[in-house]
């Protein structure tokens, strides 16, 4: 079964998993969140908190999930996934490589810190705005011809 965390930030989707999870679980629950996020935010910060054995997920839920990773592909900014099964959580830690996001695995304890990270909305530099104008004035202000003119003015 597929559960919503609803009081997480409303850039986030958390979803909680226990017992056994199907293809109905996805319909009703994690792709309409996941729709609306993207709908509001055009990128997906995703917590997955895995309280069943990865095989409780039917080939039909794992099929859905692919559906929907692949149709999000480039959307995809955060992924933490929060088990106490090593073999997801090393997972999810390796698949930073693969996706554009980045993506990170937890332990069942290390939830808060999973909940802090997924959250953090400014993790780049790049995110960091500068206009045109001020551009050139730090060009200027840094040039190497600052009074070498031949009345002492700057080049």
């Amino acid at each position: 079964m597929l559960r919503f965390i609803n009081d997480l930030p409303d850039h986030v989707v958390g979803i909680l998993a226990t017992g056994e999870v199907d293809k109905g679980d996805y319909e009703r629950v994690l792709i309409p969140h996941m729709e609306e996020l993207v709908k509001r935010q055009g990128e997906i910060n995703y917590l997955l908190v895995l309280e069943t054995d990865v095989r409780n997920f039917t080939a039909a839920a794992w099929w859905e999930d692919f559906k929907l990773g692949l149709k999000n592909f480039t959307k995809w900014k955060k992924v933490a996934i929060v088990t106490d099964q090593a073999s997801v959580e090393w997972f999810s830690d390796a698949a930073s490589h693969f996706i554009p996001g980045k993506s990170r695995g937890y332990k069942l304890t290390e939830l808060p810190d999973a909940i802090a990270w997924v959250s953090e909305k400014h993790e780049d530099e790049f995110d960091e705005m500068i206009s045109v104008s001020d551009v050139l004035e730090e060009i200027r202000s840094r040039s190497s011809n600052k009074g070498q003119g031949p009345a002492g003015e700057d080049l």
